[in-house]
C-alpha cells in the first residue's frame, strides 16, 4: 500500500510537471533535484543513485534535496529526456540509443560488436577526459551526460531457443529505438520491434513479440524470465546507460556545487559497477532455479559475420562516429594483443 501511495503521488507530480505547473521546486527552502530512471529499486543503477543522493545531501544538504523516481514513474526514457531538456526534471538515466536523435555521435554505441571485450569497453568508458568530448555533444540540446553506468552485455532472449542466427529468422524481437539496432535485427533475419522497455513484459506475454535483447537483470528485476525461457549469449552489444543532466541546472551551480555534483556522479558509477557483476550472477541463479530459464552458449562468430555490413554501413552513413570508432579500435587492439600473448 505504501508503494502504491508513492506511485500515485509521483504520478500526480508528473502530471503537474508535464502541465508545466510543476511540483514544488523547493522543500523548506531547499531546491528539489529530481532524477528519473527506468529500473527497480534494487537495480545497481538505483543503488548508484542512492550514493549520488547521499553525497550531494551530505555536502549541500542545506540547499538541495535529491528525489529519485524509479520504474519509469516520470515516463519512459525518451519522454523523461525531453522533460530533462526543459528542466521539468533535472536528471535522467537513459541508454545511448535514446541520445542518437540529439547527437549522432552516440550512434557508435549501437554498433553491433563494437567492443571486443568487456575490459576494452570499461577502459573506454572510464577514460573521462576522452568521454567528456562525447558528453559535450548534446550541449545545444540543453543537456549533458555526467557519467556512465554499466548495462552489461546485451543478448537475445525469447520464447524459443536461439542457437544460431538462423533461429532468429521471422521472430519479432524488441530492440532499442535506434536505427542501428533495427538494422542489426534485420541482418539476423528478425523483425525489429522498437518499443519502450516498460512495455516488453506484456508484449512477450501477449505474443505481440517473441522476445527481446538485454542483459541478465532484465530477466529478474523486470521479470522477463517469467515469459521468455531461453537466453542466448550472442553478446551483440555493450551499450552503457548515461546519467544525463539539464545543462541550465549544471551551469547555474557555483563552482563548488558543480564539483560536488560531479563527484557524486563519479561515486554513483563506482557503486553501480561494484554491484553489477554480483547482481548478474544472482540474476542468472534466480532465472535458472526459480524461473526455469535456460542459458545458451552460442558461437558468437556466426552472429558477428551476419552484421559485418551493418558496421560498415554505419561508418559510411555517419562520418561523425569515425573518430570514436577508431579510438575504440585502438583500445580493442591492446586487449586483443594481450590475449594473443
Amino acid at each position: 500500500m505504501k508503494g502504491l501511495k508513492t506511485i500515485l503521488a509521483a504520478t500526480i507530480c508528473v502530471a503537474a510537471v508535464v502541465g508545466l505547473s510543476g511540483c514544488s521546486s523547493s522543500n523548506g527552502g531547499k531546491r528539489i533535484v529530481r532524477i528519473s530512471h527506468a529500473q527497480s529499486e534494487t537495480h545497481p543503477e538505483h543503488l548508484g543513485l542512492l550514493k549520488f543522493k547521499e553525497y550531494v545531501e551530505e555536502n549541500l544538504g542545506d540547499k538541495y534535496e535529491v528525489q529519485i523516481f524509479p520504474n519509469e514513474i516520470l515516463g519512459a526514457a525518451q519522454k523523461a529526456i525531453e522533460l530533462t531538456q526543459t528542466g521539468a526534471i533535472d536528471f535522467v538515466v537513459a541508454g545511448t540509443a535514446n541520445l542518437e536523435t540529439f547527437a549522432d555521435v552516440y550512434e557508435i554505441f549501437s554498433m553491433p560488436y563494437l567492443f571486443t571485450s568487456e575490459e576494452a569497453y570499461h577502459e573506454v568508458m572510464n577514460d573521462t577526459d576522452y568521454m567528456n568530448t562525447v558528453y559535450e555533444s548534446t550541449d545545444e540540446a540543453g543537456f549533458r551526460v555526467l557519467t556512465w553506468y554499466n548495462a552489461g552485455t546485451r543478448n537475445f532472449y525469447a520464447t524459443k531457443p536461439i542457437n544460431t542466427p538462423d533461429d532468429l529468422k521471422g521472430l519479432k524481437m524488441r530492440v532499442q529505438q535506434s536505427p542501428a539496432s533495427v538494422n542489426m535485427a534485420k541482418a539476423f533475419g528478425a523483425a525489429a520491434s522498437p518499443m519502450s522497455f516498460g512495455e516488453v513484459y506484456t508484449a512477450i506475454q501477449q505474443g505481440v513479440i517473441d522476445g527481446a535483447e538485454n542483459n541478465e537483470l532484465a530477466l529478474t528485476n523486470n521479470k522477463h524470465g517469467e515469459v521468455a525461457k531461453y537466453y542466448s549469449y550472442n553478446k551483440h552489444q555493450m551499450v552503457p546507460d548515461m546519467l544525463i543532466a539539464n545543462l541550465k541546472f549544471l551551469n547555474g551551480l557555483s563552482d563548488e556545487e558543480r564539483e560536488v555534483f560531479e563527484e557524486a556522479a563519479r561515486l554513483s558509477t563506482e557503486v553501480e559497477l561494484d554491484n553489477w557483476d554480483e547482481q548478474v550472477e544472482e540474476a542468472k541463479k534466480i532465472a535458472q532455479e526459480d524461473m526455469g530459464v535456460e542459458f545458451i552458449d552460442v558461437d558468437v562468430e556466426l552472429f558477428k559475420e551476419k552484421v559485418a555490413e551493418v558496421q560498415q554501413d554505419m561508418l559510411d552513413e555517419n562520418p561523425n562516429i569515425q573518430e570514436t570508432y577508431d579510438h575504440i579500435q585502438e583500445v580493442n587492439a591492446k586487449y586483443t594483443t594481450e590475449e594473443a600473448e
